[in-house]
Order: C-alpha cells, then sequence, then structure tokens
C-alpha cells in the first residue's frame, strides 16, 4: 500500500500508525478521481486498533464491529473469504459509477485450519489447503461478478499473497518467525486491461513493494519519490529481465525477547543476518537446508554490505515507537496467534539486538508458545497448559510462558498457583509494570492483601499512570481498613479517567467510610443523574444518604437500586 518497507515506513508492530508523511495508494488514487474502498477478512488489518492509517485514502473501510456479543472467531475475529467477497459485491453495486480501486482481503488460509465443507471433507488430511481452496472459490466468485458487470476486460487485477506457512519445514509451524522462502516466497498475478501480455509468466525475482508503483505507473499516476518499490511494467511488457534485490525483515522474533532478522536475496544467494548467520545457493539448494556461511566468502561480503547499506538508511530494529494497543486488543491477538511487543517488553531491553538468543535456537518454544494461544482461544485450557509446561521445560524464566500460565490459573480461580507463575514471571522481568500489576492482582484475588500491596506499589512505581493498578490498589487499602490510603489511590484514578464510574464509585466507597458522606454525596449525585442503569452507584448513594440522614433520599435511591437489579435479572 506504501511501496516502502516497514524499516522506512516504521510500522513494524501492531498498532502502530503509519506516519502521514507516507502517501498510501488510496490516497493516491482517490485524488486521482477513483472510488476507493477495502474490505478486510481478520482484525489484524482493523484501523481503529491494529492498522491505524491503513485507512487513509479509502472513502469506505470494513472496519470490524467494535462490540460484538458473538464468542465465535467469525464475525469477531475473522470473516470467511465469501463473506469479504460479499461485502465487497454490495458496496460495488451501490457504487456503480467512476473509476474504482477495490482493496479485497482474504484471511482464510491462516491456523487454526478450519475450511467449511465441502472442503473440510475434500482436504480433510489437509486442511492448510482446503482453507487455499476455499480462498481461491471466493476470489473466482469475485472474479464472475466483475464479468457479470462487464468490469474485468478493462480492470487491472493483482493478485498477491502476503506469507506462507513452514507447515514444519526449518521446524517452523506457521509463519512470522524466519525469513526463510517456505514463508517469504508468495505468489504475484498481475491481469492487464483487454487480456494485454496474457499468459506471460515473469520468472524474475521482484518484490511485494513492487506492487503500488506498477499500479500508479499503469494508471498514469505519479509515484511519490524515494519508494523500496519499482515499477514492474517493463517485466510485464517482456523488455527487462535483470532480477530486483529483495530484502526480508522479521522483527517478531522480538516480542519472544529474541534477536530480529534481516535478509537479502539476489543473484540466485540469500543472506540472513542473525546471532548465527546464514547463507544459501538457491540455485543448488532452493529448500535453504545447507548453511554455507563462512565470514570470509567473497559472495558472503558483498551481501551483507548490501544489507549493511539498507539498515543504514533505517531505524534500529525494535527501536520504533510502541504501539498504543488495549487490552481487549492484545486478547485478539492472542487469538489469532501473534504475540504483540507487550508480551516481550522489557525483555528486549539490551544495549544490541544482536546479543539477543537466535530463533532457530527457540523455534520449538515459540510453536508451543502459538499451540497454547490457539488452544487458549479455543476453550482448551488443558491443552494450552501443557504446551506452556513443556516451553518452561526448555526454559524454566520464560516469562511469557509463565504469564500465560498465570493467567490461565486466575481464569480458573486458582489464585495461589496464578501467584507463583506470576512471581516467577516478575523475577525473569524485575523492571516490569505489568508483570508487578498481574502478580499483586493474584495477591489480591487469593486474599493475601498486604502482599497485593507491595506488589500493586511496585507496579505503579515504574508505571503511575496504571488505571487498574490504581483501582486495585485503592480496593486493596480498604480491605486492610485505611481509607484514607484508598481515597488517595481512587483520586489518582479518577485523574486517569474522568468518565468512569467504577473508579468514582469507589472513591464515593472510601469516602464515606471516613464518614465524608457530603463529599460522597457531592461526587455522586451527578454522575447517578447521567448515569441511570448502575444499581451499585444508586447503593453507595443510598448509604451516603442515610449518613446524612436523608432518609427519603436514601429510600429513593435503594427504591431505584432493586428495580435495575430485578429489571436485570434473567426471565
Amino acid at each position: 500500500m506504501t511501496g516502502l518497507l516497514p524499516s522506512s515506513h516504521g510500522v513494524s508492530d501492531f498498532g502502530v500508525p503509519l506516519a502521514a508523511i507516507y502517501p498510501t495508494l488510496a490516497e493516491l488514487l482517490t485524488k486521482g478521481g477513483y472510488r476507493t474502498a477495502a474490505f478486510i477478512g481478520s482484525v489484524i488489518l482493523d484501523s481503529k486498533n491494529l492498522a491505524p492509517g491503513l485507512d487513509r485514502g479509502f472513502e469506505f473501510y470494513d472496519n470490524f464491529p467494535e462490540r460484538t456479543t458473538t464468542k465465535s472467531r467469525w464475525g469477531r475475529l475473522e470473516r470467511r473469504g465469501m463473506e469479504v467477497e460479499r461485502r465487497a459485491e454490495s458496496w460495488l453495486n451501490a457504487h456503480p459509477t467512476a473509476a474504482h480501486f477495490v482493496w479485497v482481503h482474504f484471511y482464510d488460509p491462516h491456523d487454526p485450519y478450519e475450511p467449511p465443507p465441502p472442503y473440510s471433507e475434500v482436504y480433510q488430511d489437509r486442511l492448510y489447503d482446503g482453507e487455499i481452496a476455499y480462498a481461491d472459490s471466493a476470489l473466482s466468485h469475485f472474479l464472475a461478478y466483475l464479468k457479470k458487470k462487464g468490469w474485468y476486460e478493462g480492470a487491472i487485477i493483482v493478485v498477491v499473497g502476503d506469507h506462507g506457512e513452514g507447515l514444519g519445514e526449518h521446524h517452523e509451524d506457521t509463519h512470522g518467525l524466519f525469513l526463510y522462502d517456505s514463508t517469504t516466497h508468495v505468489p504475484l498475478i498481475v491481469k492487464l486491461p483487454n487480456e494485454s501480455e496474457a499468459g506471460r509468466t515473469v520468472d524474475v525475482q521482484v518484490r511485494t513493494t513492487d506492487i503500488m508503483p506498477t499500479i500508479l505507473n499503469l494508471l498514469g499516476v505519479a509515484a511519490p519519490a524515494n519508494l523500496d518499490g519499482d515499477s514492474l511494467e517493463p517485466f510485464l511488457n517482456g523488455i527487462e529481465a535483470t532480477p530486483r534485490i529483495v530484502f526480508g525483515e522479521s522483527d517478531y522474533p522480538l516480542r519472544f525477547g529474541w534477536a530480529p532478522l534481516r535478509s537479502v536475496r539476489m543473484e540466485g544467494f540469500k543472506f540472513v543476518e542473525a546471532p548465527k548467520p546464514e547463507f544459501y545457493d538457491l540455485h543448488a539448494d532452493p529448500g535453504e537446508s545447507l548453511n554455507h556461511y563462512e565470514p570470509w566468502d567473497g559472495t558472503v561480503q558483498k551481501l551483507r554490505r548490501v544489507l549493511a547499506e539498507l539498515s543504514a538508511k533505517s531505524p534500529a530494529p525494535g527501536k520504533t515507537s510502541p504501539a498504543a494497543v488495549s487490552a481487549g486488543t492484545i486478547d485478539e491477538l492472542h487469538a489469532l496467534g501473534y504475540l504483540g511487543s507487550a508480551d516481550a517488553r522489557s525483555a528486549t531491553d539490551v544495549p544490541e539486538p544482536s546479543l539477543l538468543p537466535d530463533p532457530k535456537d527457540k523455534i520449538e518454544e515459540q510453536n508451543l508458545l502459538h499451540t497454547a494461544m490457539m488452544a487458549s482461544e479455543d476453550g482448551k485450557p488443558g491443552k494450552a497448559r501443557v504446551a506452556l509446561e513443556k516451553v518452561l521445560q526448555l526454559d524454566e524464566s520464560s516469562a511469557i510462558a509463565l504469564t500465560q500460565l498465570g493467567r490461565l490459573e486466575m481464569a480458573s480461580g486458582n489464585y495461589a498457583k496464578a501467584a507463583g507463575y506470576l512471581r516467577r514471571a516478575q523475577d525473569a522481568r524485575p523492571n516490569d509494570a505489568t508483570d508487578a500489576f498481574e502478580y499483586g492482582r493474584a495477591l489480591e484475588l487469593g486474599g493475601d492483601l498486604p502482599g497485593a500491596r507491595d506488589a500493586l506499589q511496585a507496579s505503579l512505581k515504574l508505571n503511575p499512570h496504571q488505571f487498574a493498578a490504581r483501582l486495585s490498589l485503592g480496593r486493596v487499602y480498604l480491605g486492610l481498613n485505611d481509607s484514607k490510603a484508598a481515597e488517595d489511590q481512587f483520586v489518582d484514578a479518577v485523574l486517569l479517567q474522568p468518565g468512569s464510574f467504577e473508579a468514582q464509585i469507589d472513591l464515593a466507597k472510601a469516602l464515606i467510610r471516613q464518614k465524608k458522606f457530603a463529599d460522597a454525596v457531592e461526587l455522586l449525585e451527578p454522575v447517578a443523574g447521567s448515569s441511570s442503569s448502575d444499581a451499585t452507584m444508586f447503593e453507595v448513594l443510598a448509604e451516603a444518604y442515610a449518613g446524612l440522614e436523608r432518609r427519603q433520599d436514601a429510600q429513593r435511591a435503594e427504591s431505584r437500586a432493586r428495580a435495575l437489579q430485578k429489571s436485570k435479572r434473567p426471565q
């Protein structure tokens, strides 16, 4: 969409916004008079959360609903390919005039591999292939629709994959960690208007960053300067046959506290910069199974120089601005099998990423962590525990595994066991505020209020802007009968989130404990007037009125609380 590498535009993590200085393809075509729309198959590309800025220039961007009651992944995390295709058809039917730029995104070929019937039966032993076949059928429906509308012949259509799946090659089950061809060599099909150059196969190396400048070139729209990609029009016309240099980047290992990877692929060779570097002769060894790396090899030195020149122009890996991603969005990432930067946090706080472990030595752990995330989403905590315990057998101080085990035990109500795991996670990452907070919550729910107080204080010392930690510490102080300290924490919570009814109710409780009934009434009356659906608020307000001996007001508040409670009971 930008013709740039992640290291150029700076978006190397979920939730990092695309800077306005980088124009998108949709922006440029909108300025050229095109109607533009995007239809996405996964929340991974939702521009409200995980992909901010990706909607720039689109007249319509089909994000997911902000709230949904379904627990199914369909409609909450993903859309089936045929649903994406149907939504694209619907928009085009409603906007049939003018030139169009439409992006249709099919997410189906992703773990867990669950193609719908009949693909689940036909491909029952090869479910990944079944998902690919289903995505192909959705694309076929869309092409048939374009033909029916009379738009196909004159259209430019680009079909491209963003990655493959390891399926065990190089011991990688899925994708995202390594830079081998098994996951980075993807199909690219270009259909030109009126069957121009139909059937031509371009057997040279090109890049996905070439797509944006190619489309602009074919449409006669000027491309921005300093793109990483170049137009493929000469290849399409059979004029040029010089392969492009392909760079690869993977910062995903940083999510686990491991070293990022960089690669360059040119002249039939690939070099991977890693703590344990790799060099492959792709003509003799297309499966990249024989590492011929020798630091004095002339080709290695040449490719390393090319990669160094690119790196010199790019931000240091892992040093981009952290993404502002909510806890709920992090849960969505986990459900899709991805970790966010918040999962690694201080584990990657080292002067030089190359000092971190090589991902090749950690791939078994990554596969197990992925299995655990998907099992948790699938409602199989037992399977998740087994996988995470295996991770701890490989690395007893894996903070990610310890944290996930702690969360599983918290969800099961095993607070003492949860606290044990979370304490170990905090020991592994002593400067991590979130670990300290989760440890404190486990102690609080387990009844160890003095321990919870200490852990939550430590968390807030590391990051004083945590709303949830302020609430928890205030409630712990109430449990310890220190209502003045509780009041201080709730005041800070209200300052962090002035619109939070929860924080205001808790502050009122602390005021009532100190017999500051008038202060509690002054706090709650305006809130109760604007929110008439919270029974707890009226219960606390009734208590404050009673403390002031305003009996009629107290009775009215109690009646309102009972009515609200009754209305929310299942009929």
